[in-house]
Order: C-alpha cells, then sequence, then structure tokens
C-alpha cells in the first residue's frame, strides 16, 4: 500500500520547507488540483447529488493520492504545523499565510509549545487521572525553577556532595533538573531515570548515586504537581506519559487534526515521534521534512536517529543538494578531507581566505577593518556579511560592535542574551525600587544611586534620525551627567538598612555648583519618590510591578522612541516580575509563610543581579524589514536562525570549541537517546560525536554561504594559551591567501 504521507529530505538550502509548504497547499486547496474526471460519483446518483466521502479518486497535478477527509474541511484543515524552534515557527507561519493568501487559519508551534498548551487544555484530565488538586496549572520559567529547586534541594546538597559532583550548587541544581527534561524528552518515566543513569554511568565514582539524583527528582515533581507548577521536563512527562496514552484524548486529538506538517524534525525530541505515530495510526496524513546534516539540538534534547525511523512509514522524496550559489558543493568534500586526515596535502580554493595574527586582540581588529573596508568599497552589503564563532565572550562582541558601529555599519547580534542586569536602565530601576519599598536597603549604594538620578534624567524628547540604536542609551543627553551624579550621590544619599534616603539638592553647600538643568531633574525625582513611598504606605500601588511601569512611564517612555534592544531588555523585565509574582502569589496560597512581602522583592532583585534573566521577550525580532546590518553569532545561533550570507567570518577558527558545535552538551543526554538507552558513553563515543558533528557543521554553514570565506585565526586565544582546534588544517591549507 502506497502511503500517504511524504517524508522529505535534504541538506542545507535545498528547498525542503518549500516542498513542505507545496504539500500544505494541496492538501487544503485540492480544488486547483483536481478536475471532474477525478471524482467518482455515487451508484444511482446525478451530478451534484452528492459524493460519497470515500468515491474521491483524489490526486493532484503530481498524480499523488490526496486524503479525502481534507476535501470536506476546506473552511478548518485540521493541520498541525510544527516547527524546530520559535523563529522557524514564525517564519513557516507567514509563509503559509502568505501562500494560501490568508485563507486558511494557520496555528504553527514548536514541539514543546504544542505539548504545553495541550497538557493546560486538558488539565481537568490529568487532574482525574493523577489525582491532582483542582487548581490551574502556572508554568514555571527556567530561572524561577532553579531557584525553587535550590531551595527544595538545600537540605541534602551539603559540602560532601557539592566535592564528589565537583560543581558549584547553582551548576548541580542546573544539571539534575536536565536530567529530568532529557528523560521526558525521551519518552522516560520520571522512575526510571535512576536505573538508566546506573547503566549509563557504570562504575563511575566521580559522579552522585543515580538513586540519590532520582529521589531528588521525584520529589520535585511531586512538589511541583501539588502545587499546580509546570516546567518544561514535567509539562513533556504529562504529554508522553499520561495524555498520549488515554483514549479520551486521543479520541480529541485524531478530530482536531486529520493532518501533521513537520519542518526540520531532526531537531525533535523523541517523544514527537510519539505523537506522530499516533496519528498516522488514526488515519492522519505527514508531510515531514529532515536534514541529515541538521540536528543543531543533538545534546540538548533532539533525536534525529529515532525521528529518522518515521521515513519507514512514508514515501520518500530526496531532495538535490544547497543551490548552485552556495560553495557546499565545492568546498565541503575537501574541507571535510582536511579535518579528517590532516596529513593531506590541499590547498583550499581562491574562495577561502584567512586572517592570521598573534594575539586575539588583533584579530578583532583587523577582522572588524577588512569588514569595514569591503562594505565601504561596495564589494559586499553589509547585510550580506556573516560573523560566525563558536563562542562569543564579552570582549570579542563589544569589539567587533563598536569598531563596526562607529564606521556606521550595523550589527544584529543573533539572540543576543545578555543578562538584563547588564542593563544601566534595569539597574537603576532596581534601584528605584530599593528606596521606596523598606527592608531593602542593604541592596543600594552610591554609586547605584547615582548611575539612577543618570538613567531617569534622561531629556524627554524622541531620538531623531537614530538608525544606529545598538548603543543608543550612550548618546541619549541627561540632565544629570555622571559627574554631578555622583556629587549629589556623595552628600544627598543617606544610607541605610531600612530606610535609605535622598536629601533635597540645598544639603549640598555648594549645589549651586549643580546647575539649573540638572538641580531641576533631581528635584523631580525626589518629588516623585516621596510620592510613591506615601503611596506605597496607604498600600496605593498593588505590587512593586505596578510601580516598575509608573517609573517607566514617567521617566524612559513619555512619548520617546525608546531603541529596540532597550525596549527588549524594560519588556523582559515587566514579563520577569509579573511572572515571579504569579508563582509567589500561588506558593504563599497553598503555605503561607511568616517572611514579609519585601522579602520577595529582596528575593527578585538578587535573582536578577546574578544574571540568570536575559532580554529575550516575545518576539524576539524587531518589527519591520530586515536590519541592514552584518549578523554576528555563535554556530549553534546560526545554524538555528537557517539564515544564509554571501561571505562568512569564522571567527576563532582555530579555537576547540568548534568541535563542540558552539553549545554544550547537557550532562547524560547520550544516556537518554532511544536506540542506546542506558548505554555507557566511552571516550570513543566522544570522540565519534565530535567528528560527525564538525562534519554537519562544516556541510551545514558552507552550504549557506554563496561567495566567500575567511578562516580568522589568532595563534593564541584569550587566555594566552595556543589554539590548535580541529579546523587548524584548513587554516594552513590556505595560508597564500591570508591577511597578516
Amino acid at each position: 500500500m502506497v502511503s500517504h504521507s511524504v517524508w522529505i529530505v535534504g541538506t542545507s538550502r535545498s528547498g525542503k520547507t518549500a516542498r513542505l509548504v507545496e504539500q500544505f497547499c494541496n492538501w487544503v486547496q485540492p480544488e486547483k488540483q483536481l478536475t471532474e474526471s477525478f471524482y467518482t460519483k455515487k451508484p444511482g446518483k446525478k451530478k451534484g447529488d452528492g459524493f460519497s466521502t470515500r468515491g474521491f479518486a483524489n490526486a493532484n497535478a503530481k498524480g499523488e493520492r490526496i486524503p479525502e477527509f481534507l476535501y470536506l474541511k476546506q473552511t478548518e484543515p485540521g493541520v498541525l504545523v510544527l516547527a524546530a524552534n520559535d523563529d522557524n515557527r514564525r517564519e513557516l507561519g507567514d509563509i503559509i499565510v502568505t501562500s494560501t493568501l490568508g485563507k486558511y487559519p494557520v496555528r504553527a508551534k514548536t514541539p514543546l509549545g504544542f505539548f504545553q498548551d495541550e497538557v493546560i487544555l486538558f488539565w481537568p484530565l490529568l487532574i482525574n487521572s493523577l489525582s491532582l488538586k483542582a487548581q490551574f496549572p502556572v508554568r514555571l520559567r527556567p530561572e524561577t525553577e532553579q531557584e525553587l529547586a535550590t531551595k527544595l534541594w538545600r537540605p541534602q546538597l551539603d559540602e560532601e556532595i557539592l566535592r564528589i559532583a565537583g560543581v558549584n550548587e547553582s551548576r548541580l541544581v542546573r544539571r539534575i533538573l536536565d536530567l529530568l527534561q532529557l528523560a521526558a524528552y525521551s519518552g522516560v518515566h520520571c522512575e526510571d531515570i535512576a536505573q538508566i543513569l546506573a547503566r549509563g554511568l557504570g562504575d563511575n565514582t566521580t559522579t552522585l548515586e543515580p538513586e540519590f539524583l532520582a529521589s531528588l527528582l521525584l520529589d520535585w515533581r511531586n512538589w511541583c504537581l501539588e502545587r499546580g507548577l509546570l516546567t518544561y521536563g514535567i509539562i513533556t512527562e504529562l504529554y508522553s506519559q499520561y495524555l498520549l496514552s488515554d483514549r479520551n484524548y486521543q479520541q480529541h486529538l485524531t478530530k482536531r487534526y486529520q493532518a501533521v506538517l513537520a519542518d526540520d524534525v531532526d531537531d525533535y525530541p523523541s517523544v514527537a515521534r510519539l505523537l506522530f505515530e499516533l496519528l498516522l495510526d488514526q488515519g492522519a496524513v505527514g508531510a515531514f521534512s529532515y536534514n541529515p546534516d541538521g540536528a543543531v539540538r543533538l545534546g540538548l534534547g533532539a533525536d534525529p536517529n529515532y525521528l529518522e525511523g518515521l521515513a519507514e512509514r512514508c514515501r520518500v522524496e530526496i531532495l538535490t543538494g544547497p543551490p548552485s550559489e552556495s560553495l557546499g558543493e565545492e568546498l565541503t568534500k575537501q574541507m571535510v578531507e582536511l579535518v579528517t586526515e590532516p596529513m593531506v596535502l590541499l590547498s583550499l580554493p581562491k574562495m577561502v581566505h584567512s586572517i592570521q595574527t598573534t594575539s586575539r586582540a588583533q584579530l578583532l581588529r583587523q577582522t572588524a577593518e577588512v569588514i569595514v573596508n569591503t562594505i565601504q568599497s561596495q564589494q559586499v552589503q553589509a547585510e550580506e556579511v556573516a560573523i560566525i564563532a563558536p563562542g562569543l565572550d564579552a570582549i570579542a562582541r563589544y569589539t567587533l560592535v563598536e569598531i563596526l558601529i562607529k564606521q556606521n555599519i550595523q550589527v544584529e547580534s543573533l539572540n543576543d542574551q545578555r543578562p538584563l542586569i547588564s542593563s544601566p536602565v534595569i539597574r537603576a530601576l532596581l534601584t528605584m525600587l530599593a528606596l521606596v519599598y523598606p527592608g531593602l536597603g542593604r541592596l543600594v549604594d552610591r554609586d547605584a544611586v547615582a548611575e539612577m538620578l543618570v538613567v531617569l534624567s534622561r531629556k524627554q524628547q524622541a531620538l531623531e534620525n537614530s538608525l544606529l540604536l545598538t548603543d543608543a542609551i550612550n548618546r541619549v543627553s541627561t540632565d544629570i551627567d555622571p559627574v554631578r551624579a555622583g556629587l549629589i550621590a556623595d552628600y544627598c544619599f543617606v544610607p541605610h538598612p531600612d530606610r535609605p534616603n535622598l536629601l533635597p539638592v540645598s544639603t549640598f553647600e555648594r549645589w549651586d555648583r549643580i546647575g539649573y538643568a540638572a538641580t531641576t531633574a533631581y528635584g523631580e525625582i525626589l518629588q516623585w519618590l516621596e510620592q510613591q513611598r506615601s503611596q506605597q504606605e496607604l498600600r496605593l500601588i498593588p505590587s512593586p510591578i505596578s510601580l516598575l511601569d509608573r517609573a517607566i512611564q514617567r521617566f524612559l517612555w513619555n512619548g520617546s522612541n525608546l531603541p529596540y534592544e532597550q525596549l527588549a531588555a524594560l519588556r523582559e523585565l515587566l514579563e520577569t516580575a509579573q511572572h515571579y509574582w504569579e508563582i509567589d502569589t500561588r506558593l504563599r496560597q497553598i503555605a503561607p509563610d511568616e517572611t514579609t512581602p519585601y522579602t520577595t522583592i529582596i528575593e527578585f532583585i538578587q535573582l536578577l543581579r546574578r544574571g540568570t534573566i536575559t532580554a529575550n521577550p516575545y518576539p524576539v525580532r524587531p518589527i519591520g524589514g530586515a536590519r541592514r546590518a552584518v549578523t554576528l553569532a555563535t554556530i549553534f545561533q546560526y545554524r538555528s536562525s537557517r539564515r544564509s550570507h554571501r561571505w562568512h567570518f569564522w571567527l576563532d577558527a582555530g579555537s576547540p570549541l568548534w568541535a563542540k558545535g558552539g553549545a554544550a552538551t547537557l550532562f547524560g543526554a547520550p544516556f537518554f537517546l532511544r536506540d542506546r538507552l542506558g548505554e555507557p558513553w566511552t571516550a570513543e563515543d566522544d570522540k565519534l560525536a565530535e567528528e560527525q558533528r564538525l562534519r554537519r557543521i562544516l556541510t551545514d554553514l558552507l552550504s549557506r554561504v554563496s561567495e566567500r570565506v575567511y578562516l580568522c585565526h589568532s595563534d593564541l586565544a584569550v587566555n594566552g594559551q595556543e589554539q590548535l582546534g580541529p579546523l587548524l588544517p584548513l587554516v594552513n591549507a590556505c595560508v597564500t591567501h591570508s591577511v597578516i
């Protein structure tokens, strides 16, 4: 029997997504593909009297059979559309809406996003089957998850445990929580984690006992379920272990979705296959795209080998390689051979250049200068250049951005997840909280007050013709400059553990030196703070979230055009605060404690100061056309974004991190792959995995560049050590084209 489902295999940029969209259009718009000869009437019926749902001899222009049910629900086709990550999800949804002229509602989701929606939607069913408390579920963000798990486990994580683990408390808690997530992704019960770890770790004495780790996770999962709190790991486990096996849910699922469209399934967790097989077993059709050189999230929960097993149930379509304008077909074989067989004497073609220096500081400056020169000479446009590195530290990011920005070249950092606390605006707002609410005096000092005065005294005017917004906050004029702010903080700030205070500027004997503009701005800030304190004492401020919003409206927004990066940080701050107090309210309802409400504010500020929360709100991209900017990204970020450029600059080409793919593998990830569940992971396995990952990286990146590659190498790393990474043979093979 010929399968109606299709399995599309192809390398990067081979047209897999376009083929998926074409398949979607065939499903929901069959009237464009069918002619009257394809219909068969019921016996004894005239044309127009009605047609049997089993009577369609369905086929499109390619002769492919199309399932009958999709003709019957053209207004509501019941197609589940999935993408590997959130950026790809939005892009795929936009493409489908454009291709169908917006006639069909599309609800594209990521696999985890779909699991979350289903768990919340069918929460009453889970309440009955698991005998849970009847309360609406609340999802925990990763940073809140880690903080609560740390509090729960702290009595058991003593110094001896931390010594055996060889990591600090924060890293150990994250590692343990990742085990629950990995197990859930692979469809393993939480109760079976100890058995799998015991088999995988064997006699390894450098790790904690598997039974101990599993007991911590069981306590954590039960603690969360009692309070209606959901993490990604718990959501995935509830969906795969309980919902998918429930007959009532299966009936609802198969009624809602008669087809599934999934892009880049090589980045999906293995439980996604359980969902797909259930739908296919119930008569649904599927279209899946698979990239053998993808697997970007392998080691982070993806299981490409297990997902590839779906191909047996589908008609396989193999697309040709990358487009002719890419360098993949010409360079991949040579580069892979050079990397895997370093003794081979090959020279790379002239489209591969190298930039070689002794120190990394020289490398960063020289790389930026080459980019500036080529853009200014109009050899290439800014949006056609990508800088790709295995890891981007703050020094490299700052150096490259500063040099390019000064030459009027914008830089777009993909998923630049810098901690919120790194933003002066965020630090100023947290200082403001400490000055309004009592009991927070130990969280504020003289320097923080001075910074707050500078930020909150910005002149209220729109940013006109400001295209370079990356560092715009530093160019916005303020009424109180840093020098005057320091003087005011020195003489007018009164530290106090409970009630820190700001005195009038006249307290300073030479307050005339402050100037009229700064004095006026300081007076307005002082008056506003006093007003908020009074309202707080009268309980007229509903929550700290309201106070943050008031400060943003009064001092930062006020009709001005905020830079996107600053706006993203403010939005993430409000989203984080709202989530934090939502969780705090839930916990106090279930188990009221004797701590004061201000304890929550202290913990919130300390959480932000630890740098665990990044500015990555929804949506994570600016609205409007694509920015004319150089792309700056890690290997992982660039490959996940599925972008392509004319020119690539591979930064730190000699770094050993190229074999890691720019993303660390989660502890225990190999133990939870379905084709080797619980098998020990040896040094030989690790070596083979790195070789395969490096081959995929080279193949993928070369498919995404069309004209030129620069290998940017410094003999010494930022720590002064010699760089002898796996791409060094490539650098040596193009030494004749080096720019020194």
